[in-house]
């Protein structure tokens, strides 16, 4: 351990504060304030430099690339290889050749991952269906922008985006690129920032258009009727769900049911499988498939096998003799990838802000934005057209006296005082003088400066138009309404992802997979679970249970049994035996608290297990009250694992039972009385969390209900005198050792 030094102070341990050292100099600072100055620079970075896309459809990394493929010539020139544009982005983006390189496979045609690529590939770039297939180097693969990259750079440089210099200030980048269409719509984009992601799924470039179109001409349009639903590149079926797509186009959050399109080869007795979900990739599939067949759980192929070869995607699943394809595929898409989800959330930088949009709201914002890029391009060349007119209205007053412009310029002593005596002599300013005077000696003839002065009428309509479209926003709208239109129709394509509407499914009862056996269930106080099976507990019935627990109930069932678990805070979580694995008694068993995710403090009350939800519950509360209700309350049609509500929490719960049919049950007071009451007395209660009715009646002070359960006929006949006709009731008074015994069935 190194000593102290002689004078140095000694930093006394303060886990809220950090040092930081530096210049000899130590200074307490404290750790928030720290986390504050590092950690929030550098998510600011990651939000607003690098994960999450602008209004343009581009995060930094794809723009900065694009951009140098357009500056070196690729709109239209011929395919360079990859390393010379990934060595070129390197003026603009220092985060590594390897970073760059896999931007550009994304956004590649070989690649597969956009609907509409930017770049036009030569070579292997890979798949997006595939986890394995890996991209050639870039020394290998040759690139150029797609000829749908000219729509992103249109009249850039008319100064329509505003420009930044790059990391070194060596020359400038566009922060935004001007598309003409609502690039940020048609591809996807996926982003992870910090403490925040993007997830713009993809939509049909021909439907964006004709939908941006439709709100321009009318912002109340209703967006699903010319807006199908997201279309994405591998293709496949897209779940139709109405009310979910509406909740996506109006909040930007949601999820959509993407399905793989398949056909049955009745020769070969296979499915080939052609298109699969945009989430997944056939590796995925391959090893899910070959689980659920070493499990047992898929026994009706004989063969399955990757099939991608030069013409595209299939995957070939070879069925048993007998197998019915249209229910083996109803069961692939339960068990498999085959069906798979796309989350949607819909967070776009605006104006350097992240905001989860919908679809209206995004496309709104695009409109905004474009239209501020036509104005400025109508505003460039407004001026450009009005310094040309500004030149050729001085040349027009030469036209009045050439040749005493002539002399001017002969009689001028000095070159310097060319311009001044122009200007003096034809009353002209000094750029339209600078014109005059660089005018070729040749050019100084009454024809050339005639079909010059001719553009000026022309020019004057034209700066008149130009101040029309700037002050009437209408016709910067149509302007865009053409450049859409113009779009849609060259570039547009039909849909890939197909709509499938669930009403079409055939009738096909959903096999059950989880296979069914008889077990043995046990539930301890402390909320340990077991499931038993018959063979197992004949090998060992003695149970193992932590120090001080017991066991609390114990059940015979089945392995698809559905199971209720009733906790002190008057909830219930309802699962399946199946859910549990088989274990045996010699180990403590599962803790149901964690396994089904119980709130916090919460515990295991009661347990009930059932097939068909027949029979009620009873809900004894320490205020004497009991409530009666049905367990087809708690039957619901969705799968939902936690019911809140499950029964009253006005009184203190003393005890839950479950009876299939009605029976005698005991009550027993804190003041030593008890009944027994028939439970056909009671009204079964429609609410769950129904207070009840008032059963034993508790006249002490401070007496409490303390104990119920279910009696059989044998215990009828030894208790036969707490039974009581009619309730409420009091009870008689009853010696504690003569129904203690009783009260733990």
């Amino acid at each position: 351990m190194p000593r102290k030094k002689k004078d140095e102070p000694v930093k006394q341990a303060n886990p809220n504060n950090a040092y930081i050292e530096g210049a000899g100099l130590t200074v307490e600072e404290r750790i928030t304030e720290t986390l504050r100055k590092n950690f929030m620079p550098y998510a600011m970075s990651a939000i607003v430099s690098r994960a999450l896309p602008e209004i343009d459809g581009f995060k930094p990394s794809h723009r900065k690339l694009l951009y140098t493929m357009y500056k070196m010539g690729l709109l239209t020139g011929a395919r360079t290889k990859s390393a010379n544009v990934v060595g070129q982005t390197m003026r603009l983006n220092p985060h590594g050749d390897a970073a760059i390189y896999e931007t550009m496979v994304r956004m590649a045609r070989g690649n597969e991952s956009l609907l509409h690529p930017y770049v036009d590939s030569k070579g292997n770039f890979g798949k997006v269906y595939s986890r394995d297939m890996q991209c050639a180097a870039p020394r290998y693969t040759e690139v150029k922008l797609a000829p749908i990259a000219a729509e992103l750079f249109s009249d850039i440089d008319k100064e329509t985006v505003d420009f930044t210099p790059n990391y070194d200030n060596t020359t400038e980048e566009p922060m935004l690129l001007p598309a003409t269409f609502p690039t940020v719509l048609v591809n996807a984009n996926v982003g992870i920032a910090v403490s925040m992601a993007s997830n713009v799924c993809p939509f049909n470039l021909a439907e964006v258009c004709e939908t941006t179109i439709a709100l321009l001409k009318n912002p109340e349009h209703d967006i699903l009727s010319t807006l199908k639903g997201p279309d994405f590149p591998t293709g496949a079926y897209m779940i139709y769900d109405e009310e979910e797509l509406r909740r996506i186009y109006d909040t930007g959050h949601g999820s959509i049911k993407l399905r793989a399109k398949w056909r049955y080869n009745k020769e070969d007795n296979c499915i080939e499988v052609t298109q699969i979900p945009y989430t997944t990739t056939i590796e995925a599939i391959i090893e899910k498939v070959a689980e659920l067949v070493k499990d047992g759980k898929i026994r009706e192929i004989s063969n399955h096998r990757d099939e991608i070869d030069i013409n595209g995607f299939q995957y070939t699943i070879d069925l048993k003799r007998g197998v019915d394809p249209d229910r083996f595929m109803q069961k692939m898409f339960r068990l498999t990838p085959l069906q798979d989800t796309v989350s949607c959330n819909f967070n776009i930088l605006i104006a350097g802000m992240p905001k989860v949009m919908g679809v209206g709201e995004i496309l709104e914002e695009w409109i905004a934005f474009r239209t501020e890029c036509i104005r400025r391009r109508v505003y460039f060349d407004l001026h450009k057209k009005m310094d040309k007119l500004h030149l050729l209205e001085g040349l027009e007053k030469i036209l009045l006296d050439i040749d005493k412009a002539i002399k001017i310029v002969r009689e001028t002593e000095e070159e310097s005082e060319v311009v001044s005596n122009l200007m003096i002599g034809f009353g002209i300013d000094a750029v339209q003088a600078e014109y005059v005077a660089e005018i070729k000696l040749r050019h100084l003839n009454r024809e050339y400066i005639l079909n010059r002065t001719k553009e000026i009428e022309q020019l004057r309509q034209e700066i008149e138009e130009l101040n029309d479209i700037l002050a009437d926003v209408k016709k910067i709208r149509k302007i865009m309404i053409k450049e859409l239109e113009a779009v849609a129709k060259k570039y547009g394509e039909p849909r890939k992802t197909l709509i499938y509407d669930m009403a079409d499914e055939p009738e096909t009862d959903s096999e059950d997979d989880t296979p069914d056996y008889p077990v043995h269930l046990f539930l301890s106080a402390e909320g340990y679970f077991k499931k038993i099976t018959p063979q197992s507990l004949r090998m060992s019935s003695e149970q193992k249970l932590k120090e001080g627990d017991m066991m609390l109930q114990q059940k015979n069932a089945n392995n698809k049994t559905e199971l209720l678990f009733f906790t002190d805070q008057a909830q219930v979580y309802k699962t399946r035996a199946s859910a549990f694995d088989d274990t045996k008694a010699s180990v403590l068993g599962d803790y149901v608290p964690v396994k089904l995710g119980f709130d916090d403090g919460e515990r295991v009350k009661y347990m009930v297990a059932t097939e068909n939800y027949e029979g009620f519950m009873l809900f004894c509360f320490a205020n004497g009250k009991i409530a009666k209700v049905p367990l087809s309350a708690y039957a619901t049609k969705t799968n939902r694992k936690k019911l809140a509500n499950a029964y009253s929490a006005k009184s203190p719960i003393v005890q839950i039972l479950f009876m299939r049919e009605d029976g005698n049950v005991l009550l027993r007071s804190s003041n030593a009385r008890a009944i027994i009451f028939h439970t056909a007395m009671l009204l079964p209660k429609t609410t769950r969390d129904s207070i009840g009715v008032q059963v034993m009646t508790l006249k002490a002070k401070n007496a409490v209900l303390e104990e119920a359960s279910e009696l059989d006929s044998e215990q009828m006949r030894q208790l036969e005198k707490y039974i009581v006709k009619n309730i409420p009731a009091v009870g008689l008074m009853a010696k504690e050792l003569e129904i203690v015994g009783q009260m733990t069935l």
